[in-house]
Order: C-alpha cells, then sequence, then structure tokens
C-alpha cells in the first residue's frame, strides 16, 4: 500500500475525528521498511493475517453438487455468477473450498480485478485465485480491503509474467506487505467495517436474485405465456421463491 497515502488519511481524521476515535492514533511515527509509520503500528504481509489455500476439495470431501465461481464471473468486488455443476462434470480447476471471511484474489491478469469478499457458504473457488483465510475473525476487512487495494492490485499486474496468460504464484499475493495497525485500531475498524461489507453482500445477493428474476419472467412477456397484467404481487412471489429453492444464493 501506498504508505504516504494511508499517512495523510490517518493525519487528517486525528484533526477532524472525535476525540475518542483520534486517540486511538499514535502521536509519533517512527520508520519501517516501508517509510514512516504510526508507533506501535508494523510491517507485515498477508501471510501474517491469514492462511493461503486452506482448503481444497479431495475426491472424499466433494460435495456432489459444485457451486462454482470462476476468475469470469467475478469482477472488482462483485461475484457475478455462481454456476452449479455435478460434481463429475464440474471444470477441472474447480477445487478450492471457500468459507464466508475468505477473501479471492485472481492471480491469471491480476489487473482485471477478478477479487471478492465470501460472504456466503457452499461455495467452491476456481485454482486461478489465491484464497486467503484470516487466522482472526477481526483480520477479515482489513484482509479484503488491505489485499484488493487499488494499489496492490496494479503492483500484482506489474509482477505477472508469462506470454498468453500473465500471472502471479498465489504466494505472491500472500508475500504483499501492509502497514498493520495496533490491536484496538483493527479492533475497531472491524466493528466499523464489518457490518458495511455485509450489507454490501446482502445488496449484492438481491441482485442477482433479481437478476435471475428477470431472466425467467422476460422469456415468457416476449412469448406472451405471460401478460404485463397477470404479473400479480403473489405470481412473482411464487417465481422468487422458486428461484430461491432452485439457485445456489444464501440468504
Amino acid at each position: 500500500m501506498q504508505v504516504s497515502d494511508s499517512l495523510r488519511r490517518a493525519e487528517l481524521c486525528i484533526r477532524e475525528c472525535p476525540k475518542p476515535l483520534a486517540d486511538l492514533f499514535p502521536a509519533r511515527l517512527v520508520d519501517s521498511e516501508l517509510g514512516e509509520i504510526p508507533e506501535g503500528w508494523e510491517v507485515v504481509t498477508l501471510a501474517d493475517l491469514s492462511a493461503l489455500n486452506p482448503e481444497v476439495w479431495s475426491k472424499q470431501t466433494r460435495p456432489p453438487e459444485i457451486n462454482y465461481v470462476d476468475l469470469a464471473s467475478t469482477k472488482w468486488g462483485r461475484i457475478e455468477a455462481v454456476t452449479v455443476h455435478d460434481a463429475a462434470d464440474a471444470p477441472s480447476r474447480a477445487q478450492r473450498v471457500l468459507r464466508p471471511g475468505d477473501t479471492i484474489v485472481g492471480t491469471v491478469r491480476p489487473g482485471n480485478g477478478s477479487y471478492a469478499f465470501i460472504s456466503e457458504a457452499g461455495l467452491t473457488g476456481s485454482t486461478g485465485f489465491a484464497v486467503l483465510r484470516p487466522k482472526k475473525p477481526q483480520y477479515e476487512q482489513f484482509v479484503y480491503l488491505a489485499a484488493t487495494a487499488a494499489e496492490n492490485i496494479d503492483a500484482l499486474a506489474h509482477l505477472a509474467d508469462g506470454g498468453a496468460y500473465p500471472a502471479v504464484r498465489p504466494e505472491v499475493v500472500a508475500a504483499t506487505p501492509v502497514v498493520r495497525p495496533d490491536h484496538a485500531v483493527l479492533g475497531r475498524f472491524s466493528l466499523a467495517a464489518g457490518p458495511l461489507l455485509a450489507e454490501m453482500a446482502h445488496n449484492e445477493r438481491k441482485s442477482r436474485t433479481l437478476a435471475d428474476l428477470r431472466d425467467a419472467l422476460l422469456p415468457k412477456l416476449i412469448s406472451g405465456e405471460l401478460r404485463v397484467g397477470d404479473c400479480t404481487a403473489e405470481r412473482v412471489d411464487s417465481l422468487d421463491t422458486q428461484l430461491a429453492t432452485s439457485c445456489p444464493v444464501a440468504a
């Protein structure tokens, strides 16, 4: 991360934030390998805060149905689609077990922004993702926002090598240096950012459900099978219930 930008934001907070919040920030800066950082904070890597690719499916644990997330459907923090496959027919790359709280970062063409925060259970990710599972719950929001900061995604894009498919190794993602605040600041940050990310995830799930509902209704309207006057609230609710039971979207 650009430490100078972070320091400018911290200085602004100290000047303008309420005193209880401003008091969380140190009064002086100290030298570090990334430049000056607030006293009591430290330079670490994402690997210090999270486990890299902690789970993959085996033949014994692989579920009969795979709810698959690939790089193409994951863009700039949004999982735009989840595809369902029978285990026998699932793509060979559908191996990474995803848990709520994980961060996924695409390692192939990382500059394309194929990253997201996992907020629902039962998903399987492509091996093209580096999966970061925070070691403590209070690290979840920090790991996601640090790993996917614009400057860090840009750095990964510059580190990618290869001809047709420029990529980085997952270990390169985990080695990203970040400045970790002290325990008090990180705890308050988690309490503030957690509900915001949860609400974003809720809105994203609603958006996917509405898109599925649109896709179900539009062909019926175009073919004349269903007329606008027939789209009562009860009929739409019935279709919505059918989609909810057939689509892998957690409530």
